[in-house]
Order: structure tokens, then sequence, then C-alpha cells
């Protein structure tokens, strides 16, 4: 087994397996695999980078128990609760992050799901955004049916995201209040109701090399154009709060194998990525990453969008 055999592969339209995957995780030369995954970016994945920002529209007091997330109440981390914050506060938001040159905004709702009453409002705001900016609307809102995501498309959302977290065989020892399977089926409803859809998850939470692989291949499944990339911030007061943070090698080499197994897929810097040196954030856009969210994310701080654009037209992408 070697890189440039299972790079070509790629190249011949072909997928490599998850033993091969596994390998190139943790047994290829890491020069080769770096150099190979960038030239399957070059050739398979967009040049045009996608950045998107969030706002934390509804916060905390969440009913589910995922051991990573400082928004469930079952976990006392100190963060801030309210209600959903409305159309002044959304669209306050949105213009502020257009103004810097963002694409791409999302609504962002902790919960395991939203109301009928809350989908109303939702769609009002919306409809606002559309109205009085020229973004690209997201919602990320949990578990819902088809008529709501009915609803959120025909208001003006075009991408919805919900996140797999992690392998199939390890998501139940990190939440036990849903299952994957409820999130595969939203997002299949999401993309019925003729949505795009975004969904990757967390690396770094205590799962092993091989289920980062499963993780991988899980999300092929759903042919995702977008795959967010999260790296685990440990929070105080959640059950992962004092998990040991991956090695710069097996975040880079993580991004390398998700690449040769979605090689088309915009793959997404999200929360975390302040554990990656300068260097590291570098070589993460020469292999591949080619989308962030830009700005604050949700309980963590984010980056300066200007420092963000900055790397990333000098890693040769176009904005």
């Amino acid at each position: 087994m070697n890189v440039e055999s299972l790079k070509n592969k790629v190249f011949q339209g072909g997928d490599i397996s998850e033993s091969e995957a596994l390998w190139l995780l943790e047994s290829a030369p890491e020069d080769e695999l770096y150099a190979a995954a960038h030239c399957i970016s070059e050739n398979f994945a967009d040049k045009y980078f996608d950045t998107c920002s969030i706002i934390n529209s509804k916060s905390g007091r969440c009913s589910e128990n995922c051991k990573w997330c400082a928004q469930s109440a079952f976990h006392k981390t100190g963060v801030e609760t309210y209600p959903f914050v409305g159309e002044e506060e959304c669209l306050r938001h949105a213009k502020y992050n257009e103004q810097q040159g963002i694409k791409r905004f999302s609504l962002v709702n902790s919960g395991k799901t939203q109301s009928p009453a809350e989908i109303e409002k939702i769609c009002e705001v919306v409809k606002s955004l559309k109205k009085n900016t020229s973004l690209h609307i997201c919602a990320s809102l949990g578990l819902l049916d088809l008529k709501s995501l009915e609803k959120l498309h025909q208001a003006g959302v075009e991408r919805y995201h919900c996140n797999l977290e992690t392998a199939p065989s390890y998501f139940g020892q990190l939440c036990s209040t849903h299952t994957q399977e409820q999130k595969i089926e939203t997002l299949n409803n999401a993309r019925k109701a003729g949505m795009d859809i975004c969904s990757g998850g967390i690396i770094g939470m205590g799962e092993t090399k091989q289920q980062r692989v499963e993780f991988a291949f899980e999300l092929k499944k759903l042919e995702l154009m977008s795959i967010p990339v999260n790296l685990l911030s440990p929070i105080k007061g959640t059950p992962l709060e004092n998990t040991p943070p991956l090695s710069e090698s097996e975040i880079l080499r993580c991004i390398a194998m998700f690449r040769f197994v979605n090689p088309t897929s915009f793959l997404r810097f999200a929360g975390g990525r302040s554990a990656l040196s300068l260097s590291g954030v570098k070589k993460a856009l020469f292999i591949g990453i080619n989308s962030a969210i830009v700005g604050d994310l949700l309980t963590t701080i984010g980056s300066k969008v200007a420092d963000d654009f900055k790397l990333i037209k000098d890693a040769g992408y176009r904005l």
C-alpha cells in the first residue's frame, strides 16, 4: 500500500476502502499524505472558499445530554441562556457580517427541536434577512420534521445543518437522549424540502482512529457538499472537560483522510481550530480545508475575519 496508488484510485473515480483510509491516518508518510491530499483538493474540490458566519440565536437550557456541549441543561457550564433573539438582533449580526465580505449566515438555536410557534418566528426573521441582505441563509435548529423544513425553505433557508458529530459506533457513548438516525432523518427531510445539507462533527472526543475513519465514510453516504470539521474545545463543566487534546499531526492527518474519502466536499474549518498553530492552519488549507465558519462561534471565540481572509487568499483560494 502506498499514498500514490491511493491518490490514483481517487483520480480514476474510485473510492478508497476503510482499511486504506486507516492506513493513511496511521502510517502514511506525512509529507506524501499531505501532498496527495492537496492534489486531490486541487483537482476535485472547489477553489472558491465558502465563508459563513453564525448567530447563537437561542442559547442554553437544551434538553439533550451531549457530553461535549456547553448548552446542555445536564451540565453546569455557566453558559448564557436566552430565548430566540428575534429579527432586530439577527439582522444586526447579519449586516455586520455581510459588510465584512462573508457570503453565508446561519441561525443556530439550542434545543432538540423547535416548537411550531418558534418555526413561524424564525421564518419571519429569514424573510427579513433575505429582503435586507444579499446573504445566503442557513439554519441549524435541531431535529425537525419535513413540514417545518419545507416552511423554512419557502421562507428562504437554502442550507440546513445538523452534525452527525462522530462515528455511529461511538455516538451512543456521547449522547443518549436522541440518536444519530434521527439526525440523518432530519437531513434527508431537509434535502426533500429542497435544501442543501451540511453535516460534520467533532474530532478529539475520545474516539479511536478507526472511528474517525468510520465517521468519514458515514458522512460520505450522505453525499454532502459541506462538512464542518470541529476540534474539541473541552469546556469546564462538561463530561469531556479533561479530554486530552489531539496532536497537530493527528488533526492534519484526519483532514487529509477526510479529503481522500470526500474529494469533492467543502471541508469546513469550524470550532476549535485555535488548537492549531499558524503553520498548522496553513498546512490544513494546503491539505484540503476550503471553507470556514469565520468570526465568533457558539460558546467559544472564533477568529478575526480579516486575518482569516488573508490566510485564505495566501493559500490560493478565491473569496
